[in-house]
């Protein structure tokens, strides 16, 4: 079976292939990578890479007794490792490399989401290859994405790529543990990820890694729905790249959605981080599902949770417990439990002043149930 074709991919190397022995950045599954990363550009395919190691190659220069790191140790480890990292990967190719450090809170705002993406954009038009990484050094937990996969799968929705590949210990995915089971059976192509699916991903199983097998499917899922192709496949192999670079699946395909949701929809759905909730009442709820409505105050029972305004709030029926949209809300929780319930007139002649029609206007909101 071939792989379908691509112009743009973003490549995501794990910790465990930029640091396996836990002693600094070492070249023993680097080299094969750089090759297939310089091939593809002299095909005229442009990557992004999505490198962590940050952490793992700082040990050596902070040594540490405990495998269980405080928060500042590991701060300072990424900071000197970062350097590394990046000083390895420059090395490896005759062209620019670019470094974009992110958090997930730049993510989240919508201004600084479009400018990373428009700097993705001119570093690609100039053949720079950009190297990313979360910002561990300065990253606080509520500021995290928490894991490369996801991250390389949003990064994959910043640049409308076309492929995602995910650099994993193991071959792709199989239907039981392969370190368990020897009978396993690996899984050449996915068409679509639910629950089964999920259920086969375990948890991480890597020393230096933050990253395991569920983060990988949930990536994937991320970006096939962005209408991105996302493979699984095993970085330690050098064989892999070059079964890629023939059109060839050496792992696993989690194949693109063929009715992709928008770049705005999807980060609304996957990126944006739900602060709080609001319950409205069926009228409402039928208003949003079948007429394609904005969301007004008068449909709203109550809220939950404290956000301020413009802040991502989960949507859901009073008499159930399954959200049914994601959206911006216009209003903070404390500005809303003042107004829910009622209409906009009334709210301008209680308050004196004329408020926004829309709680959650239909352009910041994302129907769940339908995505």
């Amino acid at each position: 079976m071939k792989a379908p074709s691509w112009r743009r991919a973003v490549l995501k190397v794990g910790s465990a292939l930029i640091a396996p022995d836990e002693t600094g950045v070492s070249t023993k599954y680097l080299l094969p990578i750089a090759r297939f990363i310089n091939e593809c550009r002299e095909r005229g395919q442009e990557v992004v890479l999505v490198s962590s190691g940050s952490v793992a190659a700082g040990r050596k220069h902070i040594p540490f007794e405990h495998q269980k790191l405080p928060v500042t140790v590991r701060k300072a480890m990424s900071a000197v490792g970062q350097n590394e990292m990046m000083a390895y990967w420059s090395r490896f190719f005759d062209f620019p490399c670019a470094q974009l450090l992110m958090t997930h809170s730049d993510l989240r705002d919508r201004a600084r989401y479009v400018s990373i993406k428009n700097t993705l954009n001119r570093l690609l038009e100039h053949n720079v290859l950009p190297v990313v990484n979360e910002n561990d050094a300065l990253a606080t937990d509520e500021m995290k994405v928490g894991d490369n996969d996801n991250l390389a799968a949003m990064v994959a929705t910043l640049v409308d790529a076309d492929a995602l590949f995910i650099c994993s210990d193991i071959d792709g995915l199989y239907d039981a543990d392969p370190n368990v089971n020897p009978d396993a059976k690996k899984i050449p192509v996915v068409e679509q990820i639910d629950e089964s699916i999920y259920s086969l991903a375990g948890g991480s199983v890597s020393a230096v890694g933050t990253g395991g097998m569920r983060t990988k499917v949930e990536a994937a899922e991320k970006a096939t729905s962005h209408g991105i192709d996302t493979y699984i496949v095993n970085g330690r192999k050098g064989e892999t790249f070059e079964s890629l670079l023939q059109g060839e699946i050496p792992g696993t395909l989690f194949r693109r959605q063929s009715d992709p949701i928008s770049n705005k929809k999807h980060w609304l759905r996957h990126t944006l981080v739900a602060q709080g909730e609001v319950l409205i009442d069926e009228g409402a709820e039928k208003a949003l599902l079948e007429n394609g409505a904005s969301l007004l105050s008068s449909g709203i029972v109550d809220v939950q949770g404290d956000f301020d305004r413009g802040d991502a709030v989960l949507v859901r029926s009073a008499n159930d417990t399954d959200a049914i949209a994601k959206g911006i809300c216009q209003y903070s929780s404390h500005e809303l439990m003042h107004i829910k319930g009622q209409q906009t007139e009334d709210i301008a002649e209680q308050f004196g002043y004329s408020p926004i029609t829309e709680v959650i206007h239909r352009d910041d909101l994302m129907i769940l149930e339908d995505s």
